[in-house]
């Protein structure tokens, strides 16, 4: 078995204490979240990237269970367990650690167990003014930390569903892309199928079916989807449900109607995608080309660029603050502003901290409705090896 590797256990945590103090001058209320918490919460919601670097157990009264991955959800659940309405605002701290499978090795920079510092703004009506203050602290926090050269990377998952909602495509294939935009491979492949042959490779009976199916009568369909397997001797136990079946299939068969995604709509996703660079020139690029496309973005446009007026006012230099339109981060909870710290390094090791808007996560923890939240972590053993590594 290889040795996991070792840091400095002093130093890391008095770089942590200096800034939870920092995060609690700040007025935010330092919390402990449980390390154990329910599977279920963090695989449904987490995303592929994490999903498959979670660790999953069954205790013996046979609940699953897993070591949080991430603390920022484990975090939301304390605030529900105060405020199950969710209508107070509040923000939190923590400093603790965070486990996941490191699938190309633990290193000092990426450990298996490793600490996160972080905050969460939970209820913020004044949605710029609270990305701006989250964004604004993290870096000051990796300032203080003796971290100065560095990068922010920015991003907008707001924005790139108001650009998918502006296109005239089926609501089906808004759904897809959104779905896979934090996997650009799938996405680009996704686009390339859309174009060719919408409804993807069938074979021969799989198209005979689909084109018996009545794509508006889902009962009717059903049935005819319940016959045709019981004909072909194939049982539902163990597999999908029979309404999951015979939506994939109508999905597939109303594909299978639909005209091809045009060259030119694919064409202008590239180009919406491939925009990266400094933050103001890259918000008019995107303006530019939306609007030579007949697209109206000037909602989402103008909540952009709010944000970056009061990061702005808030110290940040977007002169060298880079936004990069394919930007998600691989948490998929995330909904609007995302951000990154980084420095030029192998991988993941080079993401100092990060962070973004979340306001449909509380909400499937049980709140009871939509609640605007933000937050961020700072990967504490990352930011230790970039100090002392000279990025100073």
């Amino acid at each position: 078995m290889v040795a996991e590797p070792t840091v400095s256990y002093e130093a890391l945590q008095a770089q942590a204490n200096a800034i939870t103090e920092l995060f609690k001058a700040r007025g935010y209320e330092l919390v402990a979240p449980a390390y154990l918490q329910p599977a279920d919460l963090f695989l449904d919601r987490m995303g592929e990237a994490i999903r498959g670097r979670t660790y999953v157990f069954t205790d013996l009264d046979g609940e699953e269970l897993c070591l949080r991955p991430d603390v920022t959800l484990p975090a939301c659940r304390v605030y529900l367990e105060r405020h199950p309405n969710a209508g107070v605002e509040a923000r939190l701290c923590y400093n603790g650690p965070a486990f996941r499978y490191q699938p190309d090795g633990a290193d000092e920079a990426r450990p298996r167990e490793f600490r996160q510092a972080g905050i969460e703004y939970i209820g913020g009506s004044d949605r710029p003014g609270s990305e701006a203050e989250v964004t604004g602290l993290v870096v000051e926090a990796v300032r203080a930390a003796g971290l100065m050269n560095f990068s922010l990377r920015i991003g907008d998952l707001g924005l790139f569903a108001a650009f998918i909602q502006a296109l005239d495509i089926p609501e089906r294939w808004r759904l897809r892309l959104h779905h896979f935009f934090w996997r650009p491979p799938v996405f680009r492949n996704l686009l390339r199928q859309l174009v060719i042959s919408p409804a993807g490779e069938m074979d021969a009976a799989e198209e005979a079916l689909i084109a018996t199916l009545d794509i508006d009568d889902r009962k009717a369909a059903e049935a005819r989807v319940a016959e045709h397997l019981d004909g072909a001797g194939v049982p539902i136990e163990g597999m999908r449900s029979l309404s999951e079946i015979t939506e994939r299939l109508l999905d597939r068969a109303a594909d299978a109607r639909e005209k091809p995604l045009s060259e030119d709509v694919v064409k202008l996703v590239e180009t919406y995608l491939a925009v990266s660079g400094p933050a103001q020139a890259s918000l008019e690029h995107i303006e530019q080309e939306t609007k030579k496309a007949g697209l109206d973005l000037s909602a989402a446009l103008s909540v952009a660029q709010t944000r970056l007026d009061r990061l702005s006012d808030g110290g940040i230099d977007l002169g060298a603050t880079t936004f990069t339109a394919e930007f998600g981060r691989d948490l998929e909870y995330y909904t609007g502003h995302v951000f990154q710290i980084e420095v030029p390094g192998p991988g993941r090791a080079g993401h100092i901290a990060g962070g973004g808007r979340y306001d449909d996560l509380l909400e499937s923890l049980g709140a009871p409705e939509s609640i605007p939240a933000v937050g961020s972590a700072i990967h504490t053993e990352r930011l230790l090896a970039a100090v002392r590594g000279g990025a100073s």
